[in-house]
């Protein structure tokens, strides 16, 4: 029996690991199609002599093996939020802390613009991958090149058009397809080692020192192609949660990193041995025979890596709206099993506009290289300092340790920054600009949002002077359920003070229904809710989510135990209840200490935001909404 449970267990982890290529290692994985290239291709890249092949491969294997095994794997993922990662988990951990309220603010401040620029990444991954792997035609038949820019998009278009049907299909196949990937670049990489192992030595980290020392401050240049092989470390930390520390560990370090080094290598080889393949190492360094399938296998390599970035994108913006720095948007649940499966409409057709105009903007690989290595180093970077905040302040580490340890790594993440700082002008800025633009849009919601709720609770009534007054002047109730939609517990939702003036009467009985999110990813459910009987027939109840998570209303109530609130049970009595809602207008008067801009924008998407009664599940035919001014 112990056995029988010991060889289940194995299982899970195997297929637990095997989803974690496909999800967690698509983007680095498919970095050998054009980061190697960048190196020595670029403008700023270095000459094929066997000295910069050596020195260049000697970087690559230990930018790899210290910012993803001992950065990410051995220290970033242990700061966990109840098991999720990713840098708003990081947020949600930092806020937990007991820094300064000043250096609290800076470093959500820095963290909230590391998620910015993480959508830019988002945008350039599908662009960059796709591309790289469809210039392969041009190796295979140099007359095709015009077949490349219009083919990338279409793929890309067909990629996003699917996004509505979900993941559950496609993601059935990404761990199997990735597996089938990494087996042949690592096939490719030792066929090209075997015509000349000498290349073997660049695992000496004396090469990568010897690198610098030629070269001088020019070496440093180089950093900004190197970079690109550690594309994919960010989502080891954002998709822990889904797979687990173990499992993602043992993909690495089983396929992933074996792989990939083998194939370096075997590009290294190839340099060695032909300069002139510089132009497309990857490619050149298959053989002849195997050329066409490996652009096949590669386009659904890199397909796999753009679709995990993409799903990416909408669960960032999930836990954004949930966290209260992005408005509503329309959230749809492709699968009725997997929670974490989601699309979200408005946020799929912007990265897709964003990514087509790359593609058609950029035109290549190599082109689009350099806006990618800004939006990588940047978040490197401020992920090391939050992680630097919640190592000393919430375990408690030595500075002894902590300084040290995040030295090191900031020493490692400006130096990839400053060289990725000399390709702002040739298409760096563009990350910067959508996380600019991103930024402006989080922060002005969240700014908004608290301005705006400190108006409302000013100018609502506490509970505590409502209920008695109701009870002393009680308006005519007549039957059924309402539920008032609130966001402040503690006072008295105004769209029940309306609806009593307007009115003049009150359902027997009244819920004032309250969702709350937790800087936790998930709530349990024995947390989830809380019921206080205010008398009177009405009911307050408090719902609890995590930023992971999507409220329904209706399944909320419908899971209330049985007599927490005397009459028919909800589920059973949906045609007698009425949900009331607020929809206020915004007047910007002045009166909230925000720039008149910001105002004008906050405005604009909270007009623009899904409806409260979509958000919350809430039956279409059963709302009731009352509007109200509010000065802002």
């Amino acid at each position: 029996m112990v056995h029988g449970q010991a060889s289940k267990s194995r299982a899970a982890v195997a297929a637990l690991a095997l989803g974690a290529l496909g999800v967690v290692y698509g983007d680095i994985g498919t970095s050998p199609l054009y980061a190697f290239k960048e190196s020595f291709g670029g403008k700023h890249g270095m000459a094929p002599t066997p000295e910069n092949v050596l020195g260049v491969l000697s970087l690559v294997v230990w930018a790899m093996t210290f910012v993803v095994t001992f950065k990410y794997l051995t220290f970033v993922m242990r700061a966990d939020n109840r098991g999720e990662g990713g840098i708003l988990a990081l947020m949600a951990l930092v806020g937990q802390t007991e820094t300064t309220r000043h250096g609290r603010r800076t470093l959500l401040v820095l963290g909230l613009f590391g998620a910015a620029l993480l959508y830019g990444d988002g945008v350039i991954t599908p662009a960059i991958s796709v591309l790289g792997a469809v210039e392969g035609l041009t190796v295979a038949a140099p007359g095709l090149h015009w077949v490349v820019v219009p083919a990338t998009v279409l793929i890309l278009v067909l990629l996003f058009a699917f996004q509505k049907r979900g993941t559950a299909t496609v993601g059935a196949v990404f761990g199997p397809v990735m597996l089938l990937w990494f087996a042949c670049i690592a096939v490719i990489g030792v066929w090209n080692i075997w015509q000349d192992p000498s290349i073997l030595r660049a695992f000496s980290p004396h090469y990568a020192i010897g690198f610098f020392v030629r070269n001088g401050p020019s070496g440093v240049f180089v950093l900004g192609g190197v970079v690109l092989v550690l594309t994919g470390a960010e989502a080891l930390y954002a998709d822990m949660g889904h797979f687990g520390r173990h499992p993602i560990r043992l993909a690495w370090f089983g396929v992933a990193m074996p792989a990939l080094l083998l194939n370096y290598m075997g590009q290294g080889s190839l340099l060695l041995r032909d300069p002139t393949a510089m132009s497309n190492p990857f490619y050149r360094s298959v053989p002849g025979w195997a050329l066409w399938p490996m652009v096949a296998i590669g386009t659904a390599a890199a397909i796999v890596a753009s679709q995990a970035l993409i799903s990416g994108a909408y669960s960032l913006t999930n836990q954004a709206i949930q966290l209260g720095y992005s408005p509503r948007l329309a959230v749809r649940h492709t699968s009725s099993t997997e929670f974490g499966q989601i699309y979200i409409p408005a946020v799929n057709w912007a990265v897709a506009a964003g990514t087509v105009a790359l593609v058609l903007g950029f035109g290549s690989a190599d082109r689009l290289a350099a806006a990618y290595g800004i939006a990588v180093t940047g978040t490197m970077t401020i992920t090391t300092l939050l992680f630097h905040r919640v190592a000393r302040d919430r375990w408690r580490w030595s500075r002894w340790v902590t300084w040290p340890l995040s030295f090191s790594f900031l020493v490692v993440d400006f130096a990839f920054l400053s060289a990725n700082a000399f390709k702002i002008e040739e298409g760096g800025w563009f990350p910067l600009v959508a996380a600019a633009v991103v930024f402006t849009l989080l922060s002005t919601w969240k700014k908004g949002r608290g301005a705006m709720a400190q108006q409302m609770a000013g100018a609502s009534l506490p509970l505590d002077l409502f209920l008695p007054d109701l009870e002393k002047h009680p308006p005519y109730r007549i039957p059924g359920t309402a539920v008032f939609m609130t966001s402040n517990p503690e006072g008295t939702p105004g769209v029940l003070l309306h609806h009593l003036k307007h009115n003049k009467v009150l359902h027997e009985r009244v819920l004032l229904v309250s969702i709350l999110t937790e800087e936790v990813p998930f709530v349990p459910v024995a947390e989830r809710l809380t019921v206080k009987n205010l008398g009177n027939g009405i009911h307050q109840i408090v719902g609890r989510y995590g930023f992971m998570e999507t409220p329904n209303v209706p399944g909320l109530l419908a899971s209330l135990p049985p007599f927490a609130i005397p009459g028919p049970r909800l589920e059973n009595a949906a045609m007698e209840t009425t949900y009331y809602l607020g929809r206020e207008t915004l007047i910007p008067d002045g009166a909230t200490p925000m720039a008149r801009w910001r105002k004008r924008l906050f405005i604009v998407l909270a007009r623009n935001s899904s409806p409260a009664s979509a958000y919350f599940g809430l039956p279409p035919n059963r709302v009731v909404e009352m509007g109200a001014q509010v000065q802002f």
